[in-house]
């Protein structure tokens, strides 16, 4: 046996979610850019769960669950009050999501009706929950969730108190689509290796969690957002850029290890990010973002990726930096428990081998002869 650093090229599982497929990516077999453009997130989480896309009478129902099941235990916002304010968001959501499965009365069911509730139960109350400690390290009291509105229109809701504009509604929206699944991305990979044992879906999504957190997968966005503050101007960004090309230093949120050709995902959030720009009546994060693209882009040949232009995104929806990575949970979510549904379908233990590199042949010393 010889080991694969990182698994890179090794097809550990058959799945038929989402494909990367010459640079395209697909859910379900429908383009990114498709969905991108004229699907909810509702619809695409229900393409993922289901496999298709939902009538109207399928789709109106899902948002009804959706609605019915937004709210969370009081128990749970009690617990979240005695974090510490200056909590990692990522450590609050994977320990709150753990506390979830402690009021659930079904949380060992798994069972595929049992699961399938659950992961709609999980999809919306898991931006309640960042809402709420969002709110609650700010001396703020949690605001309830509304009813008949979308997971984006409630998710800013709840953060504000105040109705958001249909634009930065729309905008959120897309995101999450854009988010929603990955093929078998390491977060994905965490959340099968954990069901496979059977474990119970919050186990499973916990653990997605806790993989999600690492600044190599779902932190890189927050990363982008730092880099451009400290740039602050458009006259700043070449000096700034020049000086980190020239310390050969990781400029974040360009490249990937599956697309060599560019990122499908970023064009629609440059996209979202000038129209956000526009609503704003500022230009200034967007016209450094261009300006940091196109120079790594033509000095390094690295492309942006969905997380370089999701940055400016969600701070000109006025969101936190650090809730950048739990709101890729929000979206992620819908894959998670998709991956979750199918890895239990065709059950198998995941458990691969390791390469041994250690000293063989050692002998037992008596510790009075050591």
């Amino acid at each position: 046996m010889t080991a694969t650093k990182g698994l890179e090229g090794i097809v550990a599982a058959t799945s038929s979610i989402s494909s990367i497929h010459d640079g395209v990516l697909a859910y379900r077999g429908i383009n990114i850019d498709d969905l991108a453009e004229r699907a909810s997130f509702e619809e695409t989480a229900y393409l993922l769960w289901y496999g298709k896309l939902p009538t109207q009478s399928e789709l109106t129902n899902l948002e009804q669950q959706l609605s019915d099941y937004a709210a969370v235990p009081q128990a749970v916002i009690d617990q979240m009050k005695l974090y510490p304010a200056n909590a990692n968001t990522m450590a609050v959501l994977r320990t709150a999501v753990s506390a979830l499965a402690l009021y659930d009365e079904t949380a060992n069911d798994i069972s595929r009706d049992s699961n399938q509730l659950k992961a709609i139960k999980l999809q919306t109350q898991i931006p309640t929950l960042i809402a709420a400690y969002a709110r609650i390290r700010d001396g703020k009291e949690p605001i309830a969730p509304l009813k008949g509105v979308s997971i984006s229109h409630n998710f800013l809701y709840m953060l504000t108190g105040e109705q958001p504009d249909p634009v930065a509604i729309r905008a959120l929206d897309q995101a999450l689509v854009l988010h929603a699944d990955h093929e078998l991305n390491a977060s994905t990979f965490s959340a099968r290796v954990t069901i496979a044992t059977l474990s119970d879906i919050y186990s499973a999504v916990t653990s997605a969690i806790g993989t999600l957190k690492g600044p190599l997968h779902g932190g890189a966005n927050e990363a982008v957002m730092r880099m451009l503050g400290e740039i602050g101007t458009l006259e700043q960004a070449e000096p700034y850029i020049q000086r980190k090309l020239a310390n050969k230093e990781k400029i974040m949120g360009f490249g990937h290890r599956v697309y060599k050709n560019g990122d499908p995902r970023a064009k629609h959030l440059q996209k979202m990010s000038r129209q956000l720009s526009l609503l704003k009546g500022d230009m200034t994060l967007y016209d450094i973002s261009v300006k940091v693209d196109q120079l790594v882009t033509s000095q390094k040949g690295l492309k942006p990726n969905v997380d370089f232009y999701s940055a400016s995104v969600y701070t000109l929806l006025g969101i936190p930096s650090d809730l950048f990575t739990p709101i890729f949970a929000i979206s992620r979510l819908s894959g998670w428990t998709a991956h979750v549904l199918e890895q239990l379908d065709d059950n198998r233990i995941i458990r691969p081998r390791a390469e041994y590199t250690g000293a063989i042949n050692q002998q037992y010393v008596p510790i009075e002869l050591r």
